[in-house]
């Protein structure tokens, strides 16, 4: 295949779909201001914690400028609110933030389809929702384990969608045509080997990969923007280039030191 990744994008209607990474949401922000720069809107968006949260932002009628001016802004004090629970934040504020800057209030009424993987803790079983609160939903898909506590939703006890789904493929149907954006894991509860740490494969998917991306976390909220402009450059050149592997049509790219 001699294709760009732009051509491959253009050819049809594609779903997008984010992977979780923690913080990792400036760097799926840099890959969408590379698409939208472009022209390239995806049919259909899916995702896992922070993949979920942009794609929801996407999904919802979010601009680009307007969730870059609310990451860039972003504070820990924004979010924090310790509790005493099963994790160290009860996620009051979190949920506050999404329902004050996310367009729309359910999924449904999303200007794109979306869907958004979760873990239920309780049942041990990743589920992926397409319709309910999208604020509830979006924040129960970012609670990471220990930081947030679970979020209860309709008789089910919410955590990270990453958990059991970090690509969030989940709530993909076989037939639809997918760009996934992977972003690589450095958590030190995965095992090496765990499969979760690689590009899935599937058919009719091509994905990206960037490595070298500098990591954020709430005590390192000012190295968001440096993320999001290294993803952004590195988008911004794969965009016009063939794929690194063929057979399963991957993307990779190295950010450059910024």
């Amino acid at each position: 295949m001699s294709q760009t990744l732009q051509q491959w994008l253009s050819e049809k209607p594609f779903t997008l779909c984010l992977s979780s990474g923690f913080f990792s949401f400036y760097a799926h922000l840099g890959l969408w201001a590379a698409l939208e720069e472009s022209g390239l809107k995806p049919a259909k968006l899916s995702g896992s914690s922070a993949g979920a949260l942009v794609a929801a932002a996407w999904a919802s009628g979010m601009s680009c400028d307007e969730m870059r001016a609310l990451f860039f802004s972003l504070k820990r004090e924004d979010f924090w609110d310790p509790a005493l629970g099963l994790g160290l934040l009860k996620g009051d504020r979190f949920r506050a933030l999404l329902r004050e800057h996310f367009p729309v209030a359910r999924m449904e009424q999303t200007a794109y389809p979306l869907a958004v993987s979760v873990y239920d803790w309780r049942r041990r079983q990743t589920l992926s929702f397409s319709k309910g609160l999208l604020a509830e939903l979006v924040s129960a898909s970012c609670a990471v384990p220990g930081l947030f506590q679970p979020v209860s939703y309709r008789g089910y006890s919410l955590l990270d969608g990453g958990i059991k789904d970090r690509p969030g493929l989940l709530g993909v149907a076989p037939d639809e045509r997918v760009f996934y954006h992977h972003i690589a894991s450095r958590s030190p509860w995965r095992r090496k080997g765990d499969p979760a740490l690689k590009v899935p494969e599937r058919h009719n998917m091509a994905s990206l990969q960037i490595d070298g991306l500098v990591r954020s976390g709430p005590r390192r909220m000012a190295l968001g923007p440096i993320a999001y402009q290294q993803a952004l450059e590195a988008s911004r050149r794969v965009l016009s280039q063939a794929p690194d592997n063929r057979v399963t049509l991957q993307w990779k790219q190295q950010v450059e030191t910024l």
